[in-house]
Order: C-alpha cells, then sequence, then structure tokens
C-alpha cells in the first residue's frame, strides 16, 4: 500500500507556462529559494512527482527533473521508497545564498534599483522574455531555432580547431581584428556570391559575434532617437530591441501572401529611416518576399534615402525549388545591408555570423565593432575559414537540407494523423519550422500553456505580433527533433489540446 503523502507548508508555487523559462527550471528556483529562505526546514518531507504534479498542473517529468536539479546542488536527498527531505544539514554556501539581492529587497528598494538606471537602462530592464529564444539546453519538442545538433560532425569540426591552432602564425594570437578574420571574410564573400547572387568583396564582409551583434551595430549608427523603422508585422522580436535601445519609433508593416506590404508601409511612414526585412523566407510565416515587392522596396529605400537590413538567417534551407536569390543582389540594392549567421547552420554556440555593408559603410562599422567589445575569437573564425575551404561546411548543408526536409514532412504528417483539423499544416518549402494554423475562434495562447503542461513548446502565433489581428496558430521547430521524438511529441500535443 503507498505511504501517504503529507501535508507540508509548501511555499506558494507559481508556474508561468508562457514565460521562456521552461516549467522544470521555475519550480526548480522557486523550492530552492524556499530552502534557502526556511520557508522549507531541514528535514521537510517533500510531496511525492506524482502527487506535486497533479497539484500544480504539470507533467510528472516536469517535477522530477526539478527535483534531480535540487538533488544535484545538494538542496533535497532522500532514497527511492523512502520519500524526499530538505536536507539536514545544508552548507554554509547555501545559507549564504539565502540571501540573494532579489530575496531581500523591498519592492520600494527594488523601484529605487530601477530609478538609478538610464532611459534606455530601464527600457533593456523591463523588456519582457522573447518566446522560444532561451538559452540553455535544447528544451522541449518543439522549441524552434535549433539546428540538428544531434547530426552535426563535431569530431570533423574538433580536427578543424586543433588544425588551425596548429597553423595559425603567433601574431594571430594578439586581439582578433575588428573586420574579422581575412581568410574568412573571403570564404565568405565567395560562398554568399555562389549561392545567394550577393554583390560584395571581402572587403565589405565584416564577422560579428552572432546576428544580434550586427543589428545592434545598424541600429546604432544609422538611426537618431525618434528615427521611424519598419519591421514586419508579425517578426523576429529581437529587432524590436535593437531598435527600441536606439530610440526608434517602430512601425509595424503587416506581411501578406508576398511578403512585406510596402504600399502600407510607404502609407504609415514614407520618410522612415530602415526598413528591417527577411525576404527569402520571412519570419515567422516562412513566405517568400515577391520580385515586384523587392523591387518596390529599393525603390522606396533609394527615394526615402533609406537603408535596407536584408536578414537571411536560414536561406540554405529550402526544400522545393531553387533558393531565391538575396534582395542585396539585385540592380539597385546600394542601400541594402545583408545579414547572415552560421547558429542555423552548424550550432549556435559557435557565435559567429557577418554583415555586408556598402563600401561607404565599411570604415564605420569596423570602428563601431571596438565599442561593441564582443569580438569573436580568432580560432573559431579560423577553423570555420578552414571548414569552408576544404568543402566541409557545403557536403555539411547538403546533408543537413535532407534531413530537414525529410523531418519537416513527418511533423506535418504526424500533425494530419494525430490532431486532424485541429490544426493546418502545409507541407515545408524551407527553413527550420512550420506554422500550425488554428481554425478560427481558438486561442493560441491558451493553446500553447496547455501544451507546456504536456511538456511541449508550441509558441503561439500572436505572441510574435505588434498589432492584435490576424489568424492564430503555432511555431513548431522540427529541424532538432528526430522522428520519434516528432511522433511522441505530436501525441503529448494531441492529448494536451483534447483536455483542454
Amino acid at each position: 500500500m503507498p505511504k501517504p503523502t503529507p501535508h507540508i507548508p509548501l511555499p506558494n508555487i507559481q508556474l508561468n507556462a508562457n514565460a521562456s523559462t521552461p516549467l522544470r527550471h521555475q519550480l526548480y528556483e522557486q523550492l530552492a529559494r524556499a530552502i534557502r529562505t526556511g520557508h522549507l526546514t531541514p528535514g521537510t518531507r517533500l510531496p511525492s512527482t506524482r502527487a506535486f504534479a497533479r497539484e500544480l498542473g504539470v507533467s510528472r517529468t516536469t517535477v522530477e527533473e526539478a527535483y534531480l536539479d535540487l538533488y544535484a546542488e545538494g538542496y533535497i536527498e532522500g532514497q527511492v521508497g523512502a520519500g524526499t527531505y530538505v536536507t539536514q544539514h545544508l552548507s554554509q554556501s547555501h545559507l549564504h545564498m539565502a540571501t540573494t539581492p532579489d530575496e531581500l529587497m523591498s519592492p520600494d528598494q527594488a523601484l529605487s534599483g530601477q530609478a538609478n538606471l538610464s532611459q534606455r537602462g530601464k527600457l533593456l530592464a523591463a523588456t519582457p522574455p522573447i518566446p522560444g529564444f532561451c538559452s540553455g539546453e535544447t528544451g522541449s519538442p518543439f522549441r524552434i531555432g535549433l539546428p540538428a545538433l544531434d547530426s552535426f560532425p563535431q569530431q570533423e569540426w574538433a580536427r578543424m580547431v586543433a588544425q588551425a591552432i596548429r597553423q595559425l602564425p603567433p601574431s594571430h594570437l594578439c586581439y582578433p581584428d575588428l573586420e574579422g578574420y581575412r581568410p574568412l571574410r573571403e570564404e565568405i564573400a565567395a560562398y554568399i556570391t555562389i549561392s545567394r547572387g550577393v554583390r560584395c568583396t571581402a572587403d565589405q564582409v565584416i564577422v560579428i559575434a552572432g546576428a544580434q551583434v550586427g543589428l545592434s551595430l545598424a541600429a546604432r549608427l544609422l538611426l537618431d532617437v525618434d528615427d521611424a523603422a519598419w519591421i514586419e508585422d508579425p517578426g523576429y522580436p529581437w529587432v524590436r530591441v535593437a531598435f527600441e535601445e536606439a530610440g526608434a519609433n517602430l512601425v509595424p508593416v503587416p506581411i501578406d501572401e508576398e511578403g512585406m506590404d510596402v504600399a502600407t508601409g510607404k502609407a504609415r511612414c514614407p520618410d522612415a529611416r530602415i526598413a528591417y526585412v527577411t525576404p527569402s523566407h520571412q519570419f515567422p510565416l516562412g513566405v517568400t518576399m515577391s520580385l515586384a515587392r523587392r523591387y518596390e522596396l529599393l525603390h522606396w529605400a533609394r527615394q526615402a534615402g533609406a537603408w535596407i537590413i536584408e536578414d537571411d538567417y536560414d536561406s540554405e534551407y529550402r526544400y522545393i525549388g531553387r533558393p531565391i536569390p538575396a534582395l542585396q543582389g539585385l540592380e539597385g540594392a546600394e542601400r541594402v545591408l545583408y545579414l547572415g549567421t552560421f547558429s542555423k547552420v552548424l550550432f549556435p554556440a559557435l557565435r559567429l555570423g557577418y554583415i555586408v555593408v556598402p563600401p561607404t559603410l565599411v570604415n564605420a562599422f569596423v570602428t563601431a565593432q571596438r565599442t561593441v567589445n564582443a569580438l569573436p575569437p580568432t580560432l573559431e573564425q579560423a577553423a570555420l575559414a578552414m571548414y569552408m575551404r576544404e568543402g566541409h561546411f557545403a557536403r555539411h548543408i547538403r546533408r543537413m537540407r535532407l534531413l530537414y526536409a525529410r523531418r519537416g514532412n513527418i511533423l506535418r504528417d504526424c500533425a494530419r494523423h494525430f490532431l486532424g483539423d485541429m490544426l493546418t499544416i502545409e507541407q515545408p518549402a524551407a527553413g527550420l519550422h512550420l506554422v500550425g494554423w488554428f481554425p478560427e475562434g481558438i486561442d493560441d495562447r491558451e493553446m500553447a500553456c496547455n501544451a507546456e503542461r504536456y511538456g511541449i513548446t508550441a509558441l503561439p502565433l500572436s505572441a510574435y505580433r505588434i498589432e492584435e489581428k490576424g489568424r492564430n496558430g503555432v511555431l513548431l521547430g522540427y529541424s532538432s527533433w528526430t522522428e520519434r521524438e516528432i511522433e511522441e511529441g505530436m501525441q503529448s500535443l494531441a492529448r494536451a489540446w483534447s483536455s483542454r
């Protein structure tokens, strides 16, 4: 007969399924804080994982993983069948952590601390979590924006790194070049010229520590306070952060089947200073900007004296037809800055990207790199240059293109099988995620919360909108999940939404 779980004075656990922090981390943090502050005293018995999960309305796995983290940190102890208890003899380090500023600070003190921030600091501190872009481990199905890390050739990459450190001359062990490692810039220029139709030389390529650095540099150099900036709606949320930090006024421009609606942008703010677009594979809807719209956008920029930032974040992955040439390569694209990243092609922790800027802006961007103080290390740049030069990069893309096309089709087929008319998903044409569309009247945020309770990440499309209009749906990443994980994840999603 199972032992009854005693009622204990548990702290007020509040889990937010809409937060970017996974539920298990939220539970771990709140229990650890309760132990540190003495709300849960040494020797207190915790509920069983099954009972606790039922009480919180989460999966049992969520509680088990939180308990494992507490075990690892020495907060709790116990044996299978004997119960789980708060550790009898907490170390001094645990007790001193009681103790964190947030735990000791009164609301008035917290407000006072906020008051000491600059206006820009207050804006950054108040920025809500960006859905789907948390750091840490891969998380739960179907998190977006991750390549197939299980299929990355680590041994091959390790050989490149080892070879690079042996071949780098001592002079390259000094501080990195502001514009980036010259051989890598040459490889990037050659690659995007052939594969994307970009018109540039290596002198226009600036290596950066991720695409966000490129956005921040462009915002600092091209925007003054109160300048207007067109952004796609729905769109990539981090561009809002970069532009708002620069003091810009955001102008949401709707997306239709041809991409950014340039006519609406001109009607709302014809004299905007910047337009940010993802024309090859719009984030998050996945549409491709038509040729007519591309030329309309270029004509507007030329007439308005505006700049265009083209974010080509995952253009390598197109499964139907040929890859769409870059906007930057068209006639009349002299005012386009082209942004690329290796995070989706190789792995995010590499933190390497690049921005191709018009010749007149090169010196300004190179100088601004010094102020960012986030120069990518030369060793990784040298290894990547070698990886590209020896053909490994192109082969890896070909392998991943086949893998992702297969996983995307499996996701679509599983959605149709397990969810039926609940979710409409088209065949994947490009990218690393799909949009699942709900029937009219369904709240995608509520559906996302239900999915999170079953350990599934189904990000609500409405979270990426500025204007609250448009059809509701969810974003489902498939690139980093095996066929079995996709099928099991869809089964969990069907259970989550059938019980709503």
